[in-house]
């Protein structure tokens, strides 16, 4: 003997049912069937609308009940041949126009009673059951339907009614020793009192029937057939990468279904359970699939975490003060209160020491729980030993699930560790003494953040992924989106980073695609998208609330800068090539490295000074490593060097300052570069990094262009001063030559004194050989006194700039 039961999807239309007799003509294999089919997919809600409305004395109700038999008569007439559907048909019409005279009834009274209702919801079962059990005698001859409520017995605790086994099981092995058919269909949920009044069997009611036959039957396995492969490691709808889970102990299925898990629900596995019945989980629209397996068996993996769930909207409700230290009864007090109310608790936690006790229910309760327990508690309110409760509402529980957890230390602190650095606040938290349950109190806004990232890190063999939030996509911003899309399998392979563009924006539009947008197309993309606005932008990063989220600027706009805080705060790292927030004010740049430390967000400026070179992060490792900066020497602008080393007779200054800009050495307003600003920030965030504190304009300037030219007001009028004064950078080019040496644009500091400025470097000096963009950076340190670090490479262009912030994104991915 098996059990087979159909959900709701598996019955919704004609379609889905032809699919579902398929299923039941495979799985006879000579043995007989018992089917328990759900009402049609949505029937239940509109039973229950159409009772609410009549109720009201809404005569809408009847357009409900035409819906509802229009549904039935419809599936019917596709399932059943026309030659036999007249005297079915005349059937279903019966049952409706019964239920419609119920349906008056509440209309005419303006009353529903919880027996009523039973009534009322139990159509939907008993119509889906009728239509399948005639659907399938045309494939079946000798197959038939019994009426659950025949066998089923219970009390009359209406709309949850509780099963007599004694009387159930005698009545179900009696119909079944006395009955040949080969496959019997029976409508689920649905159940009679010893009265013979109809009762229903509340939450999962279809899935209790059919455990409940299976139990008193001892089939050898009851297969729960609904629209997914089985129970998953975590909610697919909100963890992409979840996956079936192939086997579960019934306790690991229990409380992966009482946290949230909606293909099966507890009281389902009770019957079943005492008589070590195996569940079998399958999906009716790919029935090959191998689904879940319940069972008493521990199967033993790896992997000691089996599933990842939560439940949705719940409220914490605290008890606390001094007056309840070493008072018996306090606990007793409370509960009580909460079960007179019918409130299920769903959560506890009490301190060891007795002050306060922590519980969590349904949002739904939470104004009732509220007003219940302080009036309990009145008396010690009124005289301050205990605090009127406090009500959190708007939270979530997720839970970690898994038999074997017991026997694996530290999972709690993996598991909480994983939520910190994604900054996911822990409100509560609750831990069995048999370790199959772990269970936190989070924000609900949160709840998709922690889910992805425990499911990351229990379930993705540790592949992070990192969601990319891009502004600025110039020539550096697209050569970084470039060599993402190249090294995109690369990184999953092989250092497991999952690397996803959500966002990108220019100066015009901005396009954002949760799920990653397709890096082949993105420019066609960004034109089809939204005007930019940086202010929408974040607001949009921070409602997605993802994981292991990176702000990534690649501008060189101030106002863009000034929001770094915005996200820090967010737990949303930063990424910038963007040197004006690391050279602002003293206190701001100290600030944000606060930030970054405070909301465990990192905050990564590699390309501030070298572009691509390693030169930050070699000072914050000598820093680190307790060696002290003591001079710095550096040519750091790889547009000046690249001017400076072809201007010659036979190319003008104003040339070779064009052709830097079209090779993209410089920044868009090149006076930046040549004003000797740019160097100014570089040798300035040095200095910060090396552990001393410095402003912009404590550092000497020596520009060689003249003031007419640094007062220009557009590139324009720039260009045209650079031919005006043509003969003034001759002149410096000419004394160069005079003293046989090399023009250098260099920033030094020493003694707590910096300067940047044109300098005529000697045929000696490390700088004379600098050639084309290269940047170089000398550090004299306690540990290199006589002889200084050299950093020396590339130091502009968008392909190396790209691959520096490329490489402090892959930086965040590895920590």
């Amino acid at each position: 003997m098996k059990v087979l039961k159909f959900g709701g999807t598996s019955v919704a239309n004609a379609q889905n049912i032809k699919l579902v007799l398929e299923i039941i003509e495979e799985s006879r294999s000579g043995e007989r069937l018992v089917v328990i089919v759900s009402a049609f997919s949505k029937v239940t809600d509109l039973l229950q609308l159409a009772s609410q409305k009549a109720a009201q004395g809404d005569d809408r109700f009847k357009e409900i009940v035409a819906e509802i038999e229009t549904k039935h008569l419809e599936a019917l007439k596709a399932l059943i041949p026309v030659s036999e559907q007249s005297a079915l048909l005349s059937h279903i019409k019966r049952i409706i126009n019964h239920l419609e005279t119920l349906l008056d009834g509440c209309f005419l009274l303006g009353e529903l009673s919880a027996r009523t209702l039973d009534t009322i919801l139990s159509f939907g079962e008993l119509l889906s059951a009728y239509i399948i059990s005639e659907a399938l005698q045309q494939k079946i001859k000798n197959s038939g339907y019994k009426d659950s409520r025949e066998l089923i017995k219970t009390d009359s605790n209406f709309g949850k009614a509780s099963v007599n086994f004694e009387v159930t099981n005698a009545l179900i092995q009696e119909y079944f020793q006395t009955n040949s058919q080969e496959v019997i269909v029976m409508p689920g949920f649905i159940a009679a009192s010893t009265e013979g009044i109809t009762t229903t069997l509340g939450r999962g009611g279809s899935d209790y029937t059919a455990a409940i036959l299976a139990a008193a039957l001892r089939a050898h396995q009851l297969e729960i057939w609904t629209d997914v492969n089985g129970m998953f490691t975590a909610n697919p709808k909100i963890v992409k990468q979840a996956k079936p889970i192939a086997n579960l102990s019934y306790q690991e299925a229990m409380e992966l279904s009482h946290f949230g898990a909606k293909v099966l629900y507890p009281p389902t596995i009770q019957p079943v359970l005492r008589e070590s019945i195996p569940i079998l989980i399958k999906n009716t629209f790919e029935p090959t699939a191998i689904g879940t397996y319940i069972s008493n068996d521990i199967f033993t993996q790896n992997n000691p975490v089996k599933g990842i769930t939560h439940i949705d909207s719940i409220t914490l409700v605290t008890l606390e003060g001094s007056g309840m230290i070493g008072v018996s009864g306090s606990s007793k007090r409370l509960f009580e209160v909460l079960s007179q109310k019918n409130i299920n608790v769903i959560f506890i936690t009490q301190a060891s020491s007795e002050h306060s006790i922590c519980i969590g229910i349904l949002n739904s309760d939470a104004d009732t729980a509220e007003n219940a327990i302080n009036k309990a508690f009145e008396v010690e309110i009124s005289q301050n030993k205990i605090q009127p409760c406090i009500v959190e509402k708007n939270l979530c529980i997720i839970a970690l699930v898994g038999e074997n957890m017991k026997n694996h230390q530290g999972l709690s602190g993996r598991m909480f560790s994983t939520l910190g650095k994604n900054n996911v606040n822990i409100r509560a938290i609750a831990q069995g003494a048999s370790e199959r349950n772990i269970s936190a109190v989070i924000n609900e806004r949160d709840v998709k953040k922690a889910l992805n990232t425990l499911h990351e890190n229990f379930f993705e063999e540790n592949t992070k992924q990192l969601n990319l939030f891009v502004m600025g996509v110039g020539n550096v911003g697209e050569k970084f989106i470039e060599q993402i899309h190249q090294q995109k399998k690369f990184l999953k392979e092989k250092l497991k980073i999952n690397l996803r563009v959500i966002a990108l924006s220019n100066s015009r539009k901005m396009y954002f695609d949760e799920d990653g947008i397709s890096l082949k197309e993105w420019q066609f993309l960004l034109d089809t998208g939204d005007a930019a606005d940086a202010s929408l932008f974040f607001k949009t990063a921070k409602e997605l609330n993802l994981r292991n989220s990176i702000f990534v600027d690649i501008t060189a706009n101030e106002s863009v800068s000034q929001t770094y805080e915005h996200y820090l705060k967010q737990n949303i790292a930063v990424v910038t090539c963007n040197k004006i927030a690391c050279a602002s004010e003293f206190d701001n740049y100290k600030k944000l490295k606060k930030l970054s430390r405070q909301y465990n967000a990192p905050f990564l400026f590699e390309t501030n000074v070298g572009a691509g070179l390693p030169i930050i992060d070699t000072v914050k490792n000598l820093v680190a490593s307790g060696d002290k900066v003591n001079k710095i020497q550096a040519v750091l602008s790889g547009s000046l060097n690249f001017i400076f080393n072809n201007f010659n007779e036979s190319s003008s200054f104003h040339d070779v300052v064009k052709e830097a800009g079209v090779q993209g050495f410089t920044e868009p307003d090149p006076k930046i570069d040549l004003s000797g600003i740019d160097v100014a920030r570089k040798i300035l965030i040095l200095i910060r990094e090396s552990g001393y504190k410095m402003e912009i304009d404590e550092i000497s300037n020596e520009s060689f262009l003249p003031s007419a030219c640094l007062e220009t007001s557009d590139n324009e009028a720039f260009f045209t001063s650079l031919i005006t004064h043509a003969d003034h950078f001759n002149t410096i080019f000419q004394e160069a030559i005079a003293k046989d040496s090399r023009l250098k644009y260099v920033a030094q500091f020493e003694n707590g004194k910096a300067n940047v400025g044109l300098r005529f470097i000697p045929k000696d000096h490390p700088f004379y050989n600098l050639e084309g963009k290269d940047n170089i950076v000398l550090f004299f340190t306690d540990r290199y006194s006589d002889q200084p670090l050299l950093i020396k490479g590339a130091g502009a262009g968008a392909a190396v700039t790209a691959s520096g912030i490329f490489a402090d994104v892959i930086r965040i991915g590895n920590i």
